[in-house]
């Protein structure tokens, strides 16, 4: 019977140590899972709550801001908010900087419906009247049934910080289709420099002579600017288009910055300015060498004086007009030219012209006079179909007697560029 006492104990104590360890198991506390700690967040509370029931007011801030260190971004946040019919909050950004109730007078013409801000990019750099430090910028504007009324202008000051705020408002009430009439009382130059360039762009001749001083600036080169524009693609940057130069007494300057159509960016010009008198500033001169420069480059095949523009050996410009081997007939970039020239004469029925026919030094001297002659007609032909009239025109034939460039190298060999200058026909448009 001893045999069987000793397996007994051992299942006793074996249930012992299972009864023990189920007591432990239920009687231990659970233990937290890692978890990262969370930082305590501060509530600030509000000093006037509001009453009971009401929600409190949201801020009265401006949607735009009074001061920024990019002036684009400023004006096109003001013109947004002009969009949107927000007039309160642009003053509440201007406010203090330029005067009040100019301002709000203004902008309310905005708040009331009859005008809004013009469907599409309404907002341009107009240029620099202080280099680095005083820009002008517009917002156009147009009526209720979407026909153009002017330009909001704002002149921005960049402050010792760098940042731009507005210190001027102003309107221009006409629109850009009469730039000669939208310069305001008190103009800066750059008014008159940004005037100018607009009725070039538009092909306006008459509005850009009116824009320039008389004695000054000729005509053939005003109708050269346009032309080079035209055949050249060429615009105004939109970053910095005017940059400024100077401001002497009556005297200011400017850079032209112009582009392709593509957007890549091509050359310079200037314009300088003279006052006549305190607000009525115009255009005295203008130098084109970077931008025949660049136009040689790119439309004419290289060869710089493959120009437009010419130099008159009387003084003064010419434009020129140039025709293939033994051609009498214009080619398409000669009658676009033609084109433009036709509608710069149109606005100005007393003016007289002179037409000079030319060749180069091939062929018999009687050859070359009657095929001179023709290139003169061809070119009078063309601008009488276009609407001048037959008595504006005088025509002369040269022949190969005032090339333009030798015909032949020092060697002595035949130079074709020299020749392709020089079969042309020139147009003296200068005749009071």
């Amino acid at each position: 019977m001893n045999r069987f006492r000793l397996p007994h104990l051992l299942l006793l104590l074996a249930a012992l140590l299972s009864a023990s360890a189920i007591v432990l198991l239920f009687s231990r506390k659970p233990q937290p899972r890692d978890v990262a700690p969370v930082a305590p967040v501060a509530v600030e509370a509000d000093p006037s709550p509001a009453p009971h029931g009401e929600q409190p007011a949201p801020d009265a801030a401006p949607s735009v801001p009074s001061a920024s260190a990019d002036p684009a971004e400023l004006v096109r946040r003001i013109a947004a908010s002009l969009a949107a019919g927000d007039v309160d909050a642009v003053l509440s950004s201007i406010r203090g900087s330029v005067n009040g109730g100019e301002a709000e007078a203004l902008l309310k013409s905005l708040a009331d419906g009859s005008l809004r801000v013009r469907d599409g990019e309404a907002v341009r750099e107009v240029g620099e009247m202080e280099l680095n430090s005083r820009v002008r910028w517009s917002v156009a504007l147009e009526s209720a049934d979407g026909q153009s009324a002017g330009e909001l202008q704002f002149d921005l000051k960049k402050s010792a910080d760098g940042r731009w705020s507005v210190i001027r408002l102003s309107r221009v009430s006409v629109g850009s289709d009469q730039p000669d009439t939208a310069i305001p009382s008190g103009a800066e130059p750059l008014d008159a420099a940004d005037a100018f360039l607009r009725a070039v762009l538009g092909r306006d001749f008459q509005s850009a002579r009116r824009l320039t001083l008389p004695g000054t600036v000729n005509d053939a080169k005003i109708a050269g600017l346009c032309i080079l524009f035209e055949e050249g693609s060429y615009r105004l940057r939109a970053n910095k288009p005017l940059r400024a130069m100077f401001r002497r007494g009556d005297l200011a300057a400017f850079l032209a910055n112009v582009e392709s159509a593509d957007g890549e960016e091509r050359a310079q010009f200037s314009l300088t300015l003279q006052a006549e008198s305190a607000a009525s500033w115009r255009v005295s001169e203008i130098n084109l060498d970077s931008l025949l420069q660049d136009y040689a480059r790119h439309v004419a095949g290289g060869d710089i004086h493959y120009s437009p523009l010419v130099v008159n050996p009387s003084g003064g410009d010419t434009i020129a007009l140039y025709f293939g081997f033994d051609e009498d007939e214009p080619g398409p970039r000669t009658l676009r030219q033609l084109e433009i020239i036709a509608k710069l004469l149109l606005g100005d029925p007393a003016r007289k012209i002179t037409l000079n026919g030319h060749t180069d030094a091939m062929g018999t001297a009687d050859y070359n006079l009657s095929l001179s002659q023709r290139r003169a007609e061809t070119v009078r032909r063309h601008l009488v179909a276009s609407g001048v009239g037959e008595t504006q025109i005088v025509t002369h034939a040269l022949g190969a007697s005032q090339p333009r460039r030798p015909n032949r190298t020092e060697t002595g060999e035949d130079d074709p560029l020299g020749r392709r200058v020089n079969r042309r026909t020139e147009i003296y448009l200068d005749f009071e």
